[in-house]
């Protein structure tokens, strides 16, 4: 896959656990508070509050309504191992609405057979028109708000390399120490300072990133925290950290060979603990510029 092709398919985070959790959450609480608010100012729905059978089928309703939608995040979230392009996204979203509109449209037909509600003499498909302009309004709108916030989230919260000859500061500051990469969780908090002369590399684990680094004995460990490696090419941007495959980014400073094999190129670090790290085929090109403008 190119990176071309890659900015075609969503971010990995648009299908993560927690954000469809909170997707689903913020979905239901804005329909419900729409429905609330809308109820005093229509004409057709016939969603009602208080102790009478209108107010269970509106319960049943609403219950059965978000039923479905856990089941189709949750049936996105089994499927997150496959790519999905936005067009496949956004026909996933509209289908959840047109499936709650069939719904709507299914209990406003059982529940004037019941004596609940009263058709007006509507057809089926004007039932169901009427119900996509308040699916669009209680479904749709929630989840681009949702889309938008957790995208600017990821944004803000990737792995940063910070330069401190930039910073004003009254303090020396040592030149091996003016170069650090400051890691952040997926809830903004800053979890991690390394300077970049004691980083190797960085590698994906699920929704997670394990750290490579020596310490200050010289020995190499590891930290993981819960954050995304899809979006540091652009944070590494100009920076020796360069994407070296699907799952990895590499501090080019610390590899000692790259070398040529029959599957492609592969660069064996520094640190004799670490295992060689192939190359695919995307972002060799990135990784020989790297390389040859470090020595």
């Amino acid at each position: 896959m190119t990176r071309d092709d890659q900015k075609n398919y969503i971010p990995s985070y648009f299908r993560a656990k927690y954000q469809l959790i909170a997707s689903v959450t913020f979905t239901a609480l804005f329909s419900l508070v729409f429905m609330l608010v809308s109820i005093p100012y229509s004409n057709n729905a016939w969603f009602r509050l208080g102790a009478s059978q209108a107010f269970a089928f509106t319960a049943l309703f609403f219950i059965i309504c978000l039923l479905t939608i856990i089941i189709s995040r949750r049936i996105m979230y089994a499927l997150r191992a496959l790519p999905m392009t936005y067009l496949q996204y956004v026909l996933w979203i509209v289908s959840e609405a047109l499936l709650v509109c069939l719904l709507y449209t299914i209990f406003t037909v059982q529940g004037d057979e019941f004596g609940i509600i009263d058709l007006q003499d509507r057809t089926f498909l004007e039932i169901y028109l009427n119900a996509a302009v308040y699916c669009f309004v209680s479904l749709i709108i929630p989840a681009v708000i949702a889309g938008m916030y957790f995208t600017i989230i990821d944004k803000n919260n990737t792995i940063r390399l910070m330069n401190y000859r930039n910073v004003v500061t009254d303090q020396p500051v040592d030149v091996r120490e003016e170069q650090k990469v400051t890691l952040f969780d997926n809830n903004g908090v800053l979890k991690m300072v390394v300077n970049l002369e004691n980083l190797y590399y960085i590698e994906a684990n699920d929704n997670y990133v394990i750290v490579w680094y020596t310490d200050s004995k010289g020995q190499l460990v590891k930290y993981m925290l819960r954050c995304r490696l899809r979006t540091l090419e652009e944070s590494f941007s100009g920076s020796p950290l360069v994407r070296c495959n699907r799952s990895c980014i590499v501090n080019m400073e610390k590899v000692k060979v790259l070398r040529k094999g029959e599957d492609g190129y592969v660069v064996e670090l520094e640190s004799s603990e670490t295992e060689p790290i192939p190359v695919t085929k995307t972002y060799a090109a990135n990784v020989l510029a790297v390389f040859n403008a470090s020595k």
